[in-house]
């Protein structure tokens, strides 16, 4: 048997990451991992209700951005207030694509990558 552990993004500036994810969608640090020689740094954000987490990866040598291909890859989001969660990501600009016959939209994030956001069932 397996299970979810965590996800891998690549990202070029870790702090403004850290900050987006945590505005934008309340994750916060739970560990992190720094290599010795300072070349990257592993952190792991939580939303503190599950087990699940997003490993933000740095790496020091890295200087140009991500290339995300047709970036067709996300992660999902439920949310318990959809219009109070699409109020705060339209203020913050990061809608990036919206399917309002599905009711569900997208925020990007500093690097590009793309999150999906879902009202609660």
């Amino acid at each position: 048997m397996f299970q979810f552990t965590h996800y891998n993004y690549n990202v070029l500036d870790l702090e403004k990451s850290m900050k987006f994810y945590e505005e934008a969608l309340g994750l916060k640090e739970v560990r992190r991992k720094e290599a010795s020689d300072g070349s990257f740094i592993l952190v792991y954000l939580g939303d503190g209700k599950t087990d699940f987490q997003l490993e933000l990866t740095w790496l020091r040598d890295w200087n140009r951005p991500y290339n995300l291909g047709d970036n067709e890859i996300h992660l999902a989001f439920v949310t318990e207030d959809f219009d109070v969660a699409h109020a705060k990501h339209k203020e913050m600009g990061c809608i990036c694509f919206e399917n309002e016959a599905m009711g569900i939209y997208f925020i990007n994030d500093p690097d590009g990558y793309w999150l999906e956001i879902l009202p609660a069932k």
